[in-house]
């Protein structure tokens, strides 16, 4: 496995080289369309690889165990130093070493990091392609199937969708006033950002405990889109209403009003990747499931 080590190294300093020289990968770069155009790039540069493995030594070693096992090695201790180092959010033109901070506390953002995942994704495309043959060799029998494959597939997917996905993951926060409809939002970066939606605030609900602290405070609210839905619905803490492709949480308040506060303020979350996520996890879970279902029939047939 020397070569393996030696790969997921190179890999490293190359990412190391990048950082020094390009500085942090900025995913908002890759907003739609460019995330479609690099996923299809991605997925076609698997399939070459997969294609020449016969030709290019180093093109059949990726596919192997002996490749996967030190790629794994390295991004579980990636994983574990990201676990153990607080993580921030990259804002634009902020400097990773700048205010006390590491490159550790953005590995999101940090090439090695990314480098060694998109390793692990074009060896475990590899192993899906393999799989996929052999089942397609099995003229597609169902106890004949590599049950793997669900698992593989469905890693594979949620891996990719989950990170060029993040691009178009939007998360603002919209501050509604009592009786005025609002249809603007800010980001993170206090910029105002204009909504499909328009939030109306009807009243604020606050419940609170004897010392007078707060046990529930949710928003009734208004609703209009720009496709004619009207939409009158209630939204608490941890109980977000989803509209268009815009998830609705209860963020806060003017915590001075307190219980008569006459604002609220709203987070709306939207992942247009996120059904795409769920479906590779689901696909892990049937693998698994159907693995162990028929994996005994399959052994016995």
């Amino acid at each position: 496995m020397k070569e393996g080590f030696l790969i997921g190294g190179g890999l490293i300093m190359a990412g190391l080289i990048l950082e020094l020289s390009v500085g942090p990968v900025d995913w908002d770069a890759f907003r739609w369309p460019v995330n479609g155009i690099v996923m299809t790039a991605f997925l076609s540069i698997i399939a070459l690889i997969y294609l020449l493995r016969k030709r290019i030594h180093v093109f059949q070693f990726i596919g192997t165990h002996q490749a996967a096992i030190p790629a794994l090695v390295y991004a579980v201790v990636l994983t574990i130093i990201m676990g153990l180092t607080r993580q921030k959010s990259l804002t634009p033109g902020h400097s990773p070493m700048g205010e006390g901070s590491s490159w550790f506390n953005y590995m999101l953002n940090f090439w090695p990091f990314i480098l060694i995942y998109v390793y692990m994704a074009v060896i475990l495309g590899l192993v899906v392609l393999r799989q996929l043959k052999s089942w397609a060799a099995a003229h597609f029998s169902l106890f004949t199937l590599h049950f793997s494959l669900l698992s593989h597939l469905g890693l594979f997917l949620a891996m990719t969708t989950a990170t060029l996905g993040n691009a178009d993951m939007q998360r603002l926060k919209m501050i509604t006033v009592k009786g005025e409809p609002e249809w603007r939002a800010l980001t993170s970066q206090q910029q105002i950002v204009e909504m499909p939606i328009a939030i109306e605030l009807k009243e604020f609900i606050m419940e609170t405990y004897d010392d007078g602290s707060p046990r529930r405070f949710a928003s009734d609210i208004q609703i209009l889109t720009k496709t004619g839905k009207n939409i009158q619905t209630t939204v608490e803490v941890n109980k977000p209403v989803e509209v268009d492709g815009w998830k609705i949480y209860q963020y806060g308040y003017d915590t001075q009003m307190g219980a008569m506060s006459q604002t609220s303020i709203l987070e709306l979350v939207s992942d247009p990747w996120l059904p795409l996520v769920y479906t590779g996890i689901y696909m892990m879970l049937a693998g698994a499931v159907c693995l162990f279902a028929f994996g005994g029939r399959r052994k016995s047939l």
